[in-house]
């Protein structure tokens, strides 16, 4: 089977549980694919939580899930060292984000110290206890899930935490139409329950390895480039993308190729996912937030020229 063939067959167990969100679903699996970590900001009750658990299952990941409260400690997240009294010797007890899939949950309602508990483990894939690192199970990601701003008991990720996300995504309330069917599904079951395996780790593996190998040409990285460098030039930006931006936008342009059945990225497989991938990252000027209606995905997209690629 076609590796785009695999991906739709994802997607289609995945909207068992999730329905009417198809472009959002489709993005969060172009992040795995691309090997990063996703951050969905959106108030409670709208499926974060069911659409990781469906992606768990389709993609036979080990889950693990942590409600962030204040009181949340680092050690919850990276492990500890407790004393074996019969050796006498210091053992290391595994914390919750030794698994393949790490749901940080409402993660802006943590301190910051336990908030960056988690960096090591998005960036270096291990965690350090006590001088000693251990590496995390591989496939690793976290799906993060953050309230909106200024909602009850929540503080502001910093910087170098929204950098570490490849793409931040919101799922948003459902149409009326796919409320009702969601109602419907519920009453015969756990939609939860019907949604079968379609990758073990390897096949996912495998997977990630051939997104890795789609072509890229200088004409499309020097589209990348510019578009992220776009960012640092703004008038109505005051803080533009990092060169990790540049990294995620070719991650993510290379997954999408894959999944539309192509070996090879184009322009418009950036400026699909251009937005997704940046945002988060900027920040805007006082003039831009105070005035409203700017866009700066949309307006870098038409200022910077996309190649022609013949």
């Amino acid at each position: 089977m076609s590796a785009s063939k695999v991906i739709l067959e994802i997607l289609a167990q995945v909207k068992k549980a999730v329905v009417g969100k198809d472009e959002v679903l489709a993005k969060v699996l172009l992040a795995i694919l691309a090997r990063g970590h996703i951050l969905l900001e959106d108030i409670p009750g709208v499926g974060k939580t069911t659409m990781a658990l469906a992606f768990s299952k389709a993609l036979s990941l080990n889950y693990n899930r942590v409600q962030f409260t204040p009181d949340v400690m680092p050690s919850d997240i990276t492990g500890f060292s407790i004393l074996n009294q019969e050796t006498g010797k210091m053992e290391y007890q595994p914390g919750a984000v030794l698994c393949n899939l790490f749901l940080a949950d409402e993660l802006n309602r943590a301190t910051s110290r336990t908030q960056s508990a988690l960096l090591e483990a998005m960036e270096e894939g291990q965690v350090t206890v006590d001088g000693v690192s251990h590496p995390v199970p591989q496939p690793f990601l976290v799906i993060a899930t953050q309230n909106p701003a200024g909602a009850s008991g929540t503080q502001l990720l910093p910087d170098s935490q929204m950098d570490r996300f490849m793409v931040r995504l919101s799922i948003g309330y459902p149409a009326p139409a796919d409320e009702m069917d969601m109602v419907r599904r519920k009453q015969q079951g756990n939609p939860l329950d019907r949604v079968e395996q379609v990758l073990d780790l390897d096949g996912l593996r495998a997977l990630r390895s051939q997104a890795d190998q789609v072509y890229v040409s200088d004409e499309i990285l020097d589209y990348v480039v510019r578009l992220v460098s776009a960012t640092r030039t703004h008038p109505m930006i005051v803080q533009g993308a990092s060169p990790r931006a540049s990294l995620a936008l070719t991650a993510m342009a290379k997954a999408a190729a894959l999944t539309l059945g192509r070996d090879y990225v184009n322009p418009e497989d950036v400026s699909m996912v251009f937005e997704d991938v940046v945002s988060h990252r900027l920040i805007l000027s006082p003039r831009a937030q105070a005035e409203g209606g700017f866009d700066p995905a949309k307006e870098l997209l038409r200022q910077v020229p996309a190649p022609v690629v013949k």
